[in-house]
């Protein structure tokens, strides 16, 4: 089970591309839109806890050693090798978790919320873009790709924050969102070119 954890950021995923793709072209009903983010999420839980058990069948001393989940290179260049990739540990597991179970639970609230919005399509295809986001950041093995988590959360945050641009005080909210994100950037930039720099002060070239 646990070679198939890239399913778990796959489901909202798939959510964000039904209602965010699909309901552009056809006028999906709120029902059908609403089981299809909810469903996305209760299937990214339920992975998330089988391979978290599965971990527990495990001794403490091989559940922090299992190798990474590789899918495919990402960015190859000369010695520079970037792929897509997770990391299954007992702290990624909890986060994932974490950010499914309450995610699922946001999204089962936010049906009878926004169920009158005219933007309930768009609502629920940028929550489910959320927490793929929010999954990669957790998950990911490499600092390329948890940078790019970061910053599809950063762009969430300001999309969800924002949702009714047509009123004056959210977008300025998102904006404000925005800026802060960018300090943030900033500082895990730093972090890693430090890494970096380190690795190769090593000789890890």
């Amino acid at each position: 089970m646990i070679e198939y954890v890239w399913l778990i950021p796959l489901f909202p995923a798939i959510g964000f591309l039904i209602n965010g793709l699909i309901s552009r072209w056809y006028n999906l009903p709120k029902a059908f839109i609403a089981w299809v983010a909810c469903s996305a999420l209760a299937l990214s839980f339920i992975g998330s806890a089988a391979v978290f058990f599965e971990l527990l069948k495990l001794p403490p001393e091989l559940r922090v050693k299992i190798p990474d989940v590789i899918l495919f290179d990402w960015v190859v260049s000369g010695d520079l090798r970037t792929v897509i990739g997770y990391k299954v540990d007992p702290l990624s597991m909890v986060m994932a978790l974490v950010v499914t179970g309450v995610s699922f639970l946001i999204h089962v609230y936010s049906v009878g919320y926004m169920h009158e919005d005219p933007g309930f399509a768009r609502y629920f295809s940028y929550l489910n873009l959320f927490v793929f986001m929010m999954l990669n950041l957790v998950l990911a093995n490499n600092f390329l790709l948890m940078f790019l988590g970061w910053e599809g959360v950063g762009l969430c945050s300001y999309l969800l924050i924002g949702f009714w641009f047509e009123k004056e005080a959210p977008p300025q909210a998102g904006l404000k969102a925005f800026i802060v994100n960018r300090v943030g950037d900033f500082g895990f930039l730093y972090r890693v070119i430090l890494d970096l720099l380190q690795a190769w002060d090593f000789g890890f070239r």
